[in-house]
């Protein structure tokens, strides 16, 4: 009897879509579970080298639960890379603004440092409403 470790090919992968409410959730505990989907490793035959994740969509963003005064007190900063570009604002005033943006980030910084993180990133879609246009691919209904 051989046995050898499994490693999954591209081409042999199959991707699922999933589609996530983000109403009350928070922000860690989202941001981690699609991670994991987003980089295959809920699969038995996650393979690190290739890209094994699924899709995911995620829905209401405006509505993602930040937890303590978080809202208030965590600063999301940026720069614009001009002399005196630093631009400062809190977790409460970019959900307001772009919700998206907080969910992508936290799920950036959770997958690999590489190209194929950014591989996986692009299989990430954030919405700020309920509405969104992949009903055409039946997502599946992701509990977190």
């Amino acid at each position: 009897m051989r046995r050898q470790t499994y490693f999954a090919k591209a081409g042999e992968v199959t991707k699922k879509w999933h589609v996530v409410d983000a109403t009350g959730v928070s922000l860690g505990r989202l941001a981690s579970d699609v991670a994991v989907v987003l980089m295959g490793k809920h699969r038995p035959e996650y393979t690190p080298h290739v890209d094994c994740g699924d899709f995911v969509v995620v829905t209401n963003a405006r509505k993602v639960g930040l937890t303590g005064k978080k809202a208030e007190q965590k600063l999301k900063t940026r720069y614009t890379r001009h002399p005196g570009g630093l631009k400062v604002e809190t977790f409460g005033r970019v959900r307001q603004r772009q919700p998206e943006r907080l969910i992508e980030d936290a799920v950036r910084r959770m997958l690999p440092k590489s190209r194929l993180g950014r591989v996986m990133l692009k299989k990430l879609k954030v919405y700020a409403e309920s509405e969104h246009p992949h009903q055409a691919q039946q997502p599946a209904e992701m509990v977190v």
